[in-house]
């Protein structure tokens, strides 16, 4: 899916792609108005997002109940980089939860597509585009 980025004002960043569009801003701290997320809030919440859909999925596709089924994610930061060193997805089942699913269920959400991209580290590009400016001659 490709994303088409425009810059609505101040230090609003949009995404639009697949028919939405993701709405992103700076805190006031930094010169935002903190009407959205920043787009490292929105990186995180993908990453627990996924993880939790592969946990609800699992238990849909057993018929297990979701009713009290929760994930929390915890990241702690590199001191020197302030950059994520550590993800913790730690998921919590409803009472009466089949212990014989507990090992299937951590497996499920440990292959979130999104933490398996991060996994193997894809390689980016990044390129310039220069805008031609149209003449038109009357």
């Amino acid at each position: 899916m490709d994303m088409d980025i425009t810059f609505p004002g101040g230090k609003r960043v949009d995404a639009r792609g697949g028919g939405f569009v993701f709405h992103t801003d700076q805190p006031a701290k930094n010169g935002g108005d903190d009407s959205a997320p920043g787009p490292f809030d929105l990186f995180l919440a993908s990453i627990a997002t996924c993880a939790g859909y592969y946990a609800l999925a699992f238990c849909h596709a057993r018929q297990l109940p979701t009713e009290g089924l929760r994930l929390t994610q915890h990241v702690d930061y590199d001191e020197a980089t302030h950059l994520p060193s550590r993800i913790t997805l730690s998921v919590q089942v409803p009472t009466g939860f089949p212990e014989k699913y507990h090992t299937a269920l951590l497996r499920a959400v440990d292959g979130c597509k999104v933490k398996r991209t991060i996994a193997v580290q894809p390689a980016f590009d990044v390129n310039l585009i220069q805008s031609e400016s149209v003449c038109v001659v009357a």
